[in-house]
């Protein structure tokens, strides 16, 4: 069940991140847009899950000097990690617009996870 869950946060995360950064984060490419959110939150916390420690763990000298600001990188790279799977219908253009996707979908799960109950 938390699985479903935090499909959802990070589908309605990342449905708002591509209302801000509108021509750089789409969805939906080729597909129906729902499915599109949905598919590509669960490969998103997929990616979040198997292969985020690991890169957090490498990194973990750069965290530590730029005092963990390197982090929204490695979240900028799992955003992009994930728009590479062709089936999602999700795309995102760049570096700079990953890494602010990345910053908007952590303070939009962020708030989600603390409003909604678990």
């Amino acid at each position: 069940m938390r699985i479903l869950w935090r499909t959802v946060v990070n589908a309605i995360a990342i449905a708002v991140a591509a209302s801000l950064l509108g021509p750089w984060i789409t969805y939906g490419v080729g597909q129906d847009p729902v499915l599109s959110l949905v598919l590509t939150g669960l490969a998103l916390g997929v990616v979040n899950a198997i292969v985020r420690p690991i890169f957090v763990i490498l990194s973990f000298p750069i965290t530590c000097a730029t005092m963990g600001l390197f982090l929204l990188v490695i979240n900028g790279a799992m955003l992009l990690l994930v728009s590479q799977l062709p089936l999602l219908g999700f795309r995102v253009d760049g570096w700079l617009p990953a890494i602010g996707g990345a910053l908007v979908i952590s303070i939009v799960s962020l708030i989600l996870s603390r409003l909604l109950p678990d």
